[in-house]
Protein backbone atom coordinates (compact mmCIF):
# COMPACT_ATOMS: atom_id res chain seq x y z
CA UNK A 1 0.00 0.00 0.00
CA UNK A 2 1.33 3.44 -0.84
CA UNK A 3 0.41 6.70 0.78
CA UNK A 4 -2.31 8.48 -1.15
CA UNK A 5 -5.13 10.88 -0.51
CA UNK A 6 -6.56 9.82 2.80
CA UNK A 7 -9.98 8.29 3.17
CA UNK A 8 -12.31 10.38 5.29
CA UNK A 9 -13.19 9.09 8.71
CA UNK A 10 -17.00 9.30 8.39
CA UNK A 11 -17.38 6.19 6.18
CA UNK A 12 -15.32 4.14 8.64
CA UNK A 13 -17.47 5.29 11.56
CA UNK A 14 -20.66 4.65 9.60
CA UNK A 15 -19.53 1.13 8.75
CA UNK A 16 -18.82 0.34 12.39
CA UNK A 17 -22.23 1.72 13.44
CA UNK A 18 -23.93 -0.32 10.72
CA UNK A 19 -22.18 -3.40 12.06
CA UNK A 20 -23.91 -2.79 15.36
CA UNK A 21 -21.26 -1.09 17.40
CA UNK A 22 -19.30 2.08 16.80
CA UNK A 23 -15.77 3.19 16.14
CA UNK A 24 -12.75 3.24 18.42
CA UNK A 25 -10.50 6.22 17.79
CA UNK A 26 -7.03 6.04 19.29
CA UNK A 27 -4.85 9.04 20.12
CA UNK A 28 -1.06 9.13 20.33
CA UNK A 29 1.34 12.07 20.20
CA UNK A 30 3.79 12.04 17.33
CA UNK A 31 7.47 11.86 18.20
CA UNK A 32 7.02 10.06 21.53
CA UNK A 33 9.17 8.48 22.72
CA UNK A 34 10.77 9.05 19.30
CA UNK A 35 9.39 9.45 15.80
CA UNK A 36 9.80 5.86 14.61
CA UNK A 37 8.35 4.39 17.79
CA UNK A 38 5.33 6.68 17.53
CA UNK A 39 4.78 5.44 13.98
CA UNK A 40 5.14 1.80 15.04
CA UNK A 41 2.77 2.35 17.96
CA UNK A 42 0.13 3.96 15.75
CA UNK A 43 0.30 1.01 13.36
CA UNK A 44 0.00 -1.38 16.31
CA UNK A 45 -3.18 0.36 17.50
CA UNK A 46 -4.85 -0.23 14.15
CA UNK A 47 -3.64 -3.82 14.06
CA UNK A 48 -5.29 -4.34 17.46
CA UNK A 49 -8.75 -2.96 16.85
CA UNK A 50 -8.50 0.82 16.61
CA UNK A 51 -10.57 2.04 13.67
CA UNK A 52 -9.16 5.53 13.20
CA UNK A 53 -6.11 7.40 14.46
CA UNK A 54 -5.85 10.82 16.04
CA UNK A 55 -2.21 11.85 16.09
CA UNK A 56 -1.21 14.80 18.22
CA UNK A 57 1.22 17.35 16.85
CA UNK A 58 3.48 18.31 19.79
CA UNK A 59 3.00 21.92 20.82
CA UNK A 60 4.71 24.07 23.41
CA UNK A 61 1.49 25.18 25.13
CA UNK A 62 -0.97 22.23 25.10
CA UNK A 63 -3.66 23.90 27.19
CA UNK A 64 -6.31 21.19 26.69
CA UNK A 65 -4.12 18.18 27.41
CA UNK A 66 -3.76 16.37 30.70
CA UNK A 67 -0.52 15.55 32.46
CA UNK A 68 0.20 12.26 30.68
CA UNK A 69 -0.14 13.77 27.20
CA UNK A 70 1.64 16.99 28.16
CA UNK A 71 4.64 15.05 29.41
CA UNK A 72 4.76 12.99 26.22
CA UNK A 73 4.51 15.98 23.90
CA UNK A 74 7.12 17.90 25.88
CA UNK A 75 9.44 14.90 25.60
CA UNK A 76 8.89 14.83 21.83
CA UNK A 77 9.74 18.51 21.54
CA UNK A 78 12.81 18.04 23.71
CA UNK A 79 14.01 15.36 21.28
CA UNK A 80 13.76 17.86 18.45
CA UNK A 81 10.38 17.04 16.89
CA UNK A 82 9.51 19.38 14.01
CA UNK A 83 6.09 20.02 12.52
CA UNK A 84 7.08 18.83 9.04
CA UNK A 85 7.75 15.38 10.51
CA UNK A 86 4.00 15.04 11.06
CA UNK A 87 3.51 14.52 7.34
CA UNK A 88 6.35 11.99 7.15
CA UNK A 89 4.70 10.06 9.99
CA UNK A 90 1.25 10.09 8.39
CA UNK A 91 2.69 8.83 5.10
CA UNK A 92 4.65 6.07 6.86
CA UNK A 93 1.58 4.92 8.79
CA UNK A 94 -0.64 4.96 5.73
CA UNK A 95 1.86 2.80 3.88
CA UNK A 96 1.35 0.09 6.51
CA UNK A 97 -2.33 0.26 7.52
CA UNK A 98 -5.53 1.31 5.81
CA UNK A 99 -7.14 3.46 8.47
CA UNK A 100 -8.00 7.16 8.42
CA UNK A 101 -5.39 9.33 10.11
CA UNK A 102 -6.37 12.68 11.58
CA UNK A 103 -3.89 15.15 13.00
CA UNK A 104 -4.87 16.87 16.22
CA UNK A 105 -3.21 20.25 16.35
CA UNK A 106 -3.54 23.60 18.00
CA UNK A 107 -4.09 26.30 15.44
CA UNK A 108 -1.00 28.47 15.82
CA UNK A 109 1.41 25.90 14.29
CA UNK A 110 -0.85 25.61 11.23
CA UNK A 111 -0.87 29.38 10.77
CA UNK A 112 2.90 29.53 11.15
CA UNK A 113 3.36 26.74 8.60
CA UNK A 114 0.79 28.22 6.21
CA UNK A 115 -2.80 27.00 6.16
CA UNK A 116 -2.91 26.04 2.49
CA UNK A 117 0.57 24.53 2.58
CA UNK A 118 -0.40 22.50 5.65
CA UNK A 119 -3.56 21.22 3.96
CA UNK A 120 -1.71 20.30 0.77
CA UNK A 121 1.07 18.48 2.61
CA UNK A 122 -1.39 16.58 4.80
CA UNK A 123 -3.42 15.53 1.77
CA UNK A 124 -0.27 14.42 -0.07
CA UNK A 125 0.76 12.32 2.93
CA UNK A 126 -2.57 10.48 2.91
CA UNK A 127 -4.07 12.19 5.93
CA UNK A 128 -7.81 12.41 6.45
CA UNK A 129 -8.02 15.82 8.09
CA UNK A 130 -7.59 17.87 11.24
CA UNK A 131 -8.98 18.04 14.75
CA UNK A 132 -8.54 21.63 15.93
CA UNK A 133 -9.33 21.92 19.65
CA UNK A 134 -8.70 25.65 19.97
CA UNK A 135 -10.21 26.79 16.66
CA UNK A 136 -13.87 27.73 16.54
CA UNK A 137 -15.68 27.92 13.20
CA UNK A 138 -16.20 31.69 13.62
CA UNK A 139 -12.43 32.15 13.41
CA UNK A 140 -11.72 29.37 10.94
CA UNK A 141 -12.41 30.94 7.54
CA UNK A 142 -8.96 30.06 6.16
CA UNK A 143 -9.26 26.44 7.29
CA UNK A 144 -12.83 26.13 6.06
CA UNK A 145 -11.67 27.28 2.63
CA UNK A 146 -8.58 25.05 2.58
CA UNK A 147 -10.49 21.97 3.72
CA UNK A 148 -13.22 22.61 1.16
CA UNK A 149 -10.58 22.87 -1.54
CA UNK A 150 -8.78 19.68 -0.53
CA UNK A 151 -11.71 17.64 0.80
CA UNK A 152 -9.97 17.08 4.13
CA UNK A 153 -12.06 16.36 7.20
CA UNK A 154 -12.41 19.12 9.77
CA UNK A 155 -13.41 18.16 13.28
CA UNK A 156 -14.68 20.86 15.62
CA UNK A 157 -15.33 20.39 19.32
CA UNK A 158 -18.57 20.64 21.27
CA UNK A 159 -18.74 20.74 25.07
CA UNK A 160 -21.53 20.53 27.64
CA UNK A 161 -21.16 24.29 28.06
CA UNK A 162 -21.65 24.99 24.34
CA UNK A 163 -24.66 27.08 23.41
CA UNK A 164 -27.31 25.67 21.10
CA UNK A 165 -26.03 27.99 18.38
CA UNK A 166 -22.47 26.72 18.83
CA UNK A 167 -23.69 23.12 18.78
CA UNK A 168 -25.56 23.74 15.52
CA UNK A 169 -22.50 25.43 14.03
CA UNK A 170 -20.23 22.53 14.97
CA UNK A 171 -22.63 20.05 13.41
CA UNK A 172 -23.02 22.09 10.23
CA UNK A 173 -19.35 22.77 9.63
CA UNK A 174 -17.63 19.64 10.93
CA UNK A 175 -16.77 16.94 8.42
CA UNK A 176 -15.82 13.47 9.62
CA UNK A 177 -17.39 13.75 13.06
CA UNK A 178 -18.10 16.20 15.84
CA UNK A 179 -15.78 15.78 18.82
CA UNK A 180 -17.96 15.69 21.93
CA UNK A 181 -15.83 16.65 24.92
CA UNK A 182 -17.35 14.61 27.71
CA UNK A 183 -15.89 16.44 30.70
CA UNK A 184 -15.12 20.04 31.37
CA UNK A 185 -11.44 20.91 31.51
CA UNK A 186 -8.36 19.04 30.39
CA UNK A 187 -7.99 15.51 29.12
CA UNK A 188 -6.95 12.52 31.19
CA UNK A 189 -8.30 9.08 31.99
CA UNK A 190 -10.96 9.10 34.70
CA UNK A 191 -12.76 6.37 36.57
CA UNK A 192 -16.17 7.50 35.37
CA UNK A 193 -16.87 9.16 32.07
CA UNK A 194 -18.85 12.32 32.74
CA UNK A 195 -22.58 11.68 32.48
CA UNK A 196 -22.85 14.99 30.64
CA UNK A 197 -21.55 13.18 27.55
CA UNK A 198 -24.87 11.44 26.96
CA UNK A 199 -26.78 14.71 27.17
CA UNK A 200 -24.26 16.41 24.90
CA UNK A 201 -24.58 13.74 22.22
CA UNK A 202 -28.37 14.04 22.46
CA UNK A 203 -28.03 17.75 21.75
CA UNK A 204 -25.77 17.02 18.79
CA UNK A 205 -28.33 14.53 17.46
CA UNK A 206 -31.08 17.12 17.82
CA UNK A 207 -28.95 19.49 15.76
CA UNK A 208 -28.64 16.88 13.00
CA UNK A 209 -25.36 15.14 13.77
CA UNK A 210 -24.98 11.69 12.27
CA UNK A 211 -21.40 11.21 13.46
CA UNK A 212 -20.57 12.16 17.05
CA UNK A 213 -17.55 10.78 18.88
CA UNK A 214 -16.97 11.18 22.60
CA UNK A 215 -13.52 11.85 23.98
CA UNK A 216 -11.78 12.94 27.17
CA UNK A 217 -11.82 10.56 30.09
CA UNK A 218 -12.37 7.15 28.45
CA UNK A 219 -9.87 4.57 29.70
CA UNK A 220 -11.51 1.12 29.91
CA UNK A 221 -13.34 -1.31 27.63
CA UNK A 222 -16.43 -0.90 29.79
CA UNK A 223 -16.38 2.85 29.24
CA UNK A 224 -15.93 2.31 25.50
CA UNK A 225 -19.00 0.05 25.52
CA UNK A 226 -21.02 2.56 27.53
CA UNK A 227 -20.16 5.41 25.18
CA UNK A 228 -20.95 3.37 22.08
CA UNK A 229 -24.46 2.76 23.40
CA UNK A 230 -25.31 6.34 22.44
CA UNK A 231 -22.41 7.77 20.42
CA UNK A 232 -20.88 6.79 17.08
CA UNK A 233 -17.34 6.60 18.35
CA UNK A 234 -15.21 6.55 21.49
CA UNK A 235 -11.88 8.40 21.57
CA UNK A 236 -9.14 7.14 23.90
CA UNK A 237 -5.93 9.04 24.50
CA UNK A 238 -4.29 9.10 27.91
CA UNK A 239 -4.71 5.37 28.56
CA UNK A 240 -2.88 4.55 25.33
CA UNK A 241 -0.16 7.15 25.89
CA UNK A 242 0.45 5.84 29.39
CA UNK A 243 0.68 2.29 28.06
CA UNK A 244 3.23 3.36 25.46
CA UNK A 245 5.24 5.21 28.11
CA UNK A 246 5.18 2.29 30.54
CA UNK A 247 5.59 -0.69 28.23
CA UNK A 248 6.43 0.46 24.74
CA UNK A 249 4.68 -0.57 21.55
CA UNK A 250 3.78 -4.02 22.90
CA UNK A 251 1.91 -2.57 25.86
CA UNK A 252 0.16 0.00 23.67
CA UNK A 253 -0.97 -2.84 21.42
CA UNK A 254 -2.30 -4.86 24.36
CA UNK A 255 -4.17 -1.86 25.72
CA UNK A 256 -5.69 -1.17 22.29
CA UNK A 257 -6.90 -4.77 22.10
CA UNK A 258 -8.42 -4.54 25.57
CA UNK A 259 -10.22 -1.30 24.70
CA UNK A 260 -11.43 -2.73 21.39
CA UNK A 261 -13.20 -5.47 23.32
CA UNK A 262 -15.67 -2.75 24.31
CA UNK A 263 -16.92 -2.64 20.72
CA UNK A 264 -18.17 -6.23 20.90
Amino acid sequence: MTAAAGTGVAPVIAQRVEQGSGALVGYLPLGFPDLQTSIDAAVALVENGVDALELGVPYSDPVMDGTVIQQATQAALARGFRLRQSFDAVAAIRERVDAPVLLMTYWNPVVQYGVDRFADDLLAAGGAGLITPDLIPDEGADWLAASDRTGLDRVFLAAPSSSDARIAQAVELSRGFVYAVSTMGITGARTDVDSAARALVARLRSAGSTSACVGVGISTAQQVAEVLEYADGAIVGSALVRALADGGVAQAARTAAELAAGKA
